[in-house]
């Protein structure tokens, strides 16, 4: 009996093991189709993604599309009351308009809400499923503040770009481009006006407005319209953002009508440094921090604090960005990129953006940083590259700038309704509105009195009506406030900041042209001979009105005599200007290009600016130099437009700065026969200490 029982305990034994392995085996193929079940749902959600993401993007090229054809038409009409960034953000507005209310999107029925009680939102979740791991980041909030849910939220926060897309990517071709097609000679001719409208008058607008409005929100909060925290702090960072002027629409119109060279070069050099002022200004702003748990109150080493970071922001800015440009400059010159000038474009591009990158990697500020690489770049790197190099860099800059700003200006449009969190208060942006106005008055009329005391080209009183109401803001404005709206604070000032931009786009930029006629602003100015003299031979001579003194002729001596020569093949050769114990050196670095090019000087930037107001008659002499660099003595006679004069002030006459003498005019009017001899002939290129200036 006892061996039966175990005989029958085997059999069954033997049984349950041929089950218990296929039960392993069915749960093994259970996973495995689990498994690959989840994975054709994931490829599925990541194939529905991209189709939705090349659909947000078609959106905006098809938006751009539309803007272009539409400037053309405006452009063959001669229709000037709406420009093309006007134009985008109307079209912006329309698509907007349509996702919001017209386009509804079935909801997803795999997403599971899970409650979880958290103090605050953390940018990344791990999620344990089923022992798996599991990154899920932050993409937005899903309910407004009534708790009640978006409609095509996931569909509006797709179409909701990331601020550090318009900082890293979107941004710097529009500063680099205002630098690198900064008309210099205009430019250094108003350079004191355009620095106290650009610094000081940016410092006094911020001011001004932030005391506006924070006596602004210091009623909305009496009268109990005020839904959250806001602090003067926050009121003086909305007066540094909101100071930022971008008058595109203006300049566009200024540059097709040909105004005044004057009023042009004060509306563009203000707005392309006060760019640069307002973003480091918001930057130290933000920077202060007093001792203590109450962050807002004052403390003056807080203060001081904020101004020495703005102060070495911004020179740091500006130094990374001009040695970038220098940088560019020697590679460019001592190598030969030029043979290849599709290498040396490349080159150029990836240099003039990476200076951006790398000034916001290292604490400053990116477009501070392009602003002066493309100047820089301009002035120097320019005179470097090939023909087809110059005419590549030109276009490739004027293209992006283009898209850039016109992408920007239609996301302007579509953010008014795909953005889920604004705050839209009728006091503050009334007094935004009144804020921005006196603002923008106590810079323009206080600083133009000021300046025309020390100005012989005065600035006219209908000069400064045109600045006052050509002060737009634009896309700097709208980069700083979207950068940052986790408040309430900034939610408010972001929603405000698109109504100010939307009205001056449209009301201020529209009405230019018939401002431009009230003011009785001359229109249809050539550039090039805005301030020429005619020779009594009838040859024309470029001149100047100017008010810089004689810091500015020094530098000026110092730049052709020894920057131009020393990182561009333009100028006087080194060997000439250097002294004599700095042969070798002088040799080393001056190209046998330079020698090649001493005799074609005509660059607009070389004309020297002076500070009496008289006629610049630029002197193109041949001068001869011994063994040594130094000038002989039949080097005198060659001067082509040399005149004779006295003088009280020795600059006014011979300025004679590292062996090249620059002969200057003066009140004496000269003799024709005298002052106008034949050219000599050129030297030969095979003798190089005989070079042109």
């Amino acid at each position: 009996m006892t061996g039966c029982q175990r005989r029958g305990t085997s059999v069954s034994g033997a049984l349950m093991l041929p089950r218990l392995l296929c039960l392993m085996c069915f749960a093994v193929v259970s996973l495995a189709e689990n498994t690959e079940m989840v994975n054709v749902v994931t490829e599925r959600k990541a194939e529905e993604s991209h189709r939705q993401d090349s659909a947000n993007l078609l959106i905006f090229i098809l938006l751009l599309t539309l803007t272009i054809l539409t400037i053309w038409l405006f452009k063959h009409r001669r229709f000037r009351f709406l420009h093309e960034t006007g134009l985008a953000m109307i079209y912006g507005l329309f698509v907007g308009i349509i996702l919001r209310f017209g386009v509804h999107l079935p909801q997803d029925l795999d997403d599971v809400t899970l409650p979880c009680a958290m103090n605050s939102s953390p940018t990344t979740v791990l999620v344990n499923v089923s022992g798996r791991f599991y990154e899920y980041s932050l993409k937005g909030e899903v309910r407004d503040s009534k708790g009640h849910d978006v409609p095509n939220a996931e569909m509006l926060r797709k179409v909701t770009f990331d601020p550090e897309i318009f900082f890293n990517i979107l941004l710097p071709p529009i500063i680099f481009h205002a630098g690198y097609s900064l008309k210099r000679r205009h430019f250094f001719r108003n350079l004191g006006s355009i620095l106290s409208y650009a610094f000081v008058g940016t410092l006094t607008s911020c001011f001004v407005t932030g005391l506006v409005m924070y006596g602004c929100v210091v009623f909305m909060k009496v009268i109990g319209q005020l839904g959250g925290d806001f602090f003067f702090t926050d009121c003086l960072f909305f007066g540094a953002i909101v100071s930022a002027t971008d008058p595109v629409t203006v300049l566009a119109i200024f540059n097709e009508l040909k105004v005044d060279v004057d009023l042009y070069a004060l509306m563009f050099g203000e707005s392309v440094l006060n760019d640069a002022v307002a973003i480091v200004l918001s930057s130290s702003i933000v920077a202060y921090q007093p001792e203590g748990d109450n962050r807002h109150t004052f403390d003056g080493s807080a203060l001081l604090k904020s101004l020495g970071v703005f102060l070495g922001v911004f020179s740091g800015s500006f130094a990374m960005g001009a040695a970038t440009g220098v940088m560019t400059a020697l590679v460019t010159k001592f190598t030969k990129l030029r043979d290849f000038p599709l290498l040396e474009t490349a080159l150029f591009f990836l240099m003039s953006w990476s200076t951006f990158l790398l000034a916001e990697a290292c604490g400053f500020t990116g477009v501070v940083a392009v602003l002066f690489c493309g100047i820089t770049q301009a002035h120097y790197t320019y005179n470097n590259l090939s023909a087809e190099s110059k005419s590549r860099s030109k276009q490739l800059f004027e293209l992006l700038n283009f898209l850039a700003e016109n992408f920007i200006f239609s996301y302007m449009g579509l953010t008014l309704f795909s953005f889920q969190h604004h705050v839209f208060n009728p006091f503050f942006i009334i007094g935004a509105f009144l804020a921005i106005f006196l603002g923008r008055a106590a810079n323009i009329y206080p600083l133009s009195f000021l300046i025309n005391l020390g100005r012989k080209n005065k600035i006219a009183s209908n000069f400064q009506h045109v600045m006052m109401f050509s002060g737009l803001r634009g896309a700097m404005t709208f980069a700083l406030s979207i950068r940052d709206t986790a408040t309430y604070a900034r939610q408010m000032m972001f929603s405000t900041t698109l109504l100010i931009v939307f009205f001056t786009v449209w009301v201020c930029g529209g009405g230019t042209t018939p401002m431009l006629s009230l003011m009785q602003i001359r229109v249809g100015v050539d550039t090039d001979q805005d301030n020429s003299v005619t020779a009594p031979d009838g040859m024309t001579q470029k001149s100047s009105k100017h008010e810089s003194a004689w810091p500015f002729r020094l530098w000026y001596t110092f730049d052709h005599n020894y920057l131009k020569p020393f990182l561009t093949h333009s100028g006087p050769p080194l060997t000439s200007t250097l002294p004599a114990c700095c042969g070798p050196i002088a040799r080393c670095l001056t190209s046998s290009q330079a020698y090649e090019n001493a005799g074609q000087l005509n660059d607009e930037d070389t004309e020297l600016i002076l500070s009496d107001g008289s006629n610049l008659m630029y002197s193109d002499m041949t001068v001869s130099t011994d063994a040594h660099g130094m000038p002989t003595a039949s080097s005198s006679q060659a001067g082509l437009y040399s005149l004779a004069g006295t003088s009280d002030d020795p600059l006014d006459r011979d300025l004679v700065f590292g062996g090249t003498r620059l002969v200057l005019p003066t009140d004496e009017p000269p003799d024709p026969l005298m002052s106008f001899p034949p050219p000599p002939p050129s030297p030969p290129l095979s003798d190089p200490l005989r070079h042109r200036v």
